[in-house]
């Protein structure tokens, strides 16, 4: 089951205002016609969306005289203005690079530091975004962005303590801020159950759980979880660099910490939480929930958590059941009669879901992924799957994806769900 992962980038938009450059007037020292040439014209290139036209105008302008401030500005201003164009689209390589550039012509501003620190936070680049985010911190000790992006970087690598105290200081400027008082109580409770638990770690993954756990029992799961990391890692051609947090807690700790539906084997948000405190052994069906589990991280690594929840939950499917395979009941009754769940409505939560819709929405979600794989292939959704990543929606990214095929998101559909009926049509007949 994928939970709600919470990132920055929901709040970049509220302090970036760098998509246009400044409307002051372009030239107030006396410079030479050739660099008021080039700077009006890279000017004009940046708002029509030319970055790379109007920066190399720009930098042509700022060559000429580099003293001068206003160029100077002006081409930072353009730097920020492309960063801010990829970062839109998800591209926070491409977006890091570009604040970068704008830090080397102002390395005291506040503004691009931030930036910068935040691209390096949603690339997992923990090290370098904490170090670009207290140096803005630095720069500007009460700003709300700053705190709590640097809360982000703290929350994932397991300083909790640290990122509660960054953004309970962030309340204090900012009370009205939701995302930031839902963050600080959710980190809350998660200190108060994993205070007493214990730790231990593998190559990929860091684990935190309860203290009735025997420890066998603990490494065991570790260990599948490497085998996990092995195969969906192969499978969709991402090894993530970072240890990947692990936490196995009591049901009713895990109800406390997720709130999650009764029905749930299993959670991710960043962290894979499991309610496995009162299970001893390693059975097939738990290993089909680590497979699943882990899934999860790869999908929202290759989508940045632009993916509709049916494909996420189709492709951890996909891997679970290689590991433990339960029979298709509720989508065979639905292919019966025709009435399945509108994958539209898929595409949010799942929370809300009484267990037998819950068990409907899984089993049609795996069962389209599965129909995917097996006619257009891996490849082709692991290509739905990095379009996402860089921003698309999912129709343009099935449209791109399977334009040899003429298919569209609602044509895949239509396509799945003639496929059942034959199947069920099929096995009708056979009885």
């Amino acid at each position: 089951m994928k939970g709600t992962h919470l990132t920055g980038t929901a709040c970049f938009c509220a302090l970036c205002c760098l998509s246009v450059l400044s409307t002051a007037p372009a030239i107030a020292l006396p410079v030479g016609s050739d660099s008021i040439i080039h700077s009006v014209s890279g000017r004009e290139l940046i708002q029509r969306g030319q970055y790379e036209k109007g920066l190399e105008q720009l930098s042509q302008a700022y060559a000429l005289f580099p003293l001068n401030v206003t160029l100077k500005q002006n081409l930072a201003e353009g730097y920020a203005a492309y960063g801010h164009q990829f970062f839109k689209q998800k591209k926070y390589e491409q977006a890091g690079e570009n604040f970068v550039k704008a830090l080397e012509l102002y390395p005291d501003n506040t503004t691009y530091t931030l930036l910068h620190g935040i691209c390096c936070y949603n690339l997992k680049r923990y090290d370098v975004a904490r170090y670009e985010l207290q140096r803005a911190r630095e720069l500007s000790p009460d700003s709300v962005e700053v705190l709590y992006f640097l809360g982000l970087v703290q929350y994932d690598t397991d300083n909790r303590a640290e990122a509660v105290e960054l953004w309970e200081q962030a309340l204090k400027l900012a009370p009205e801020r939701k995302e930031i008082s839902a963050l600080l109580a959710k980190a809350r409770k998660e200190i108060a159950v994993e205070a007493g638990m214990d730790r231990g770690h593998s190559s990929r993954f860091n684990l935190t759980y309860d203290p009735d756990v025997d420890s066998t029992f603990a490494l065991a799961l570790l260990d599948v979880l490497e085998s996990a990391a092995n195969l969906v890692g192969a499978e969709l051609g991402l090894f993530p660099a970072a240890r990947v947090p692990v936490a196995i807690y009591t049901r009713a700790d895990y109800k406390t910490v997720t709130d999650s539906p009764d029905w749930s084997g299993g959670f991710y948000d960043g962290t894979i939480r499991l309610p496995f405190g009162a299970v001893k052994e390693v059975t097939p069906a738990l290993r089909g929930v680590l497979y699943h589990e882990y899934a999860h991280v790869i999908v929202f690594e290759l989508t940045r958590g632009n993916c509709p929840l049916w494909l996420n939950e189709g492709i951890a499917e996909m891997f679970g059941r290689m590991q433990y395979n339960q029979p298709l009941m509720a989508l065979k009754r639905a292919a019966r009669s025709g009435k399945y769940a509108d994958f539209r409505k898929l595409e949010g939560g799942f929370g809300a879901f009484s267990s037998s819709e819950a068990g409907l929405a899984y089993q049609q979600s795996y069962s389209l992924v599965n129909y995917m794989v097996t006619s257009y292939g891996w490849h082709r959704v692991k290509q739905i799957l990095g379009d996402l990543g860089q921003g698309m929606t999912f129709d343009a990214a099935v449209s791109l994806a399977l334009k040899d095929y003429n298919l569209n998101y609602n044509r895949l559909v239509l396509e799945w769900s003639v496929s059942l009926a034959r199947e069920a049509e099929k096995a009708e007949g056979n009885h």
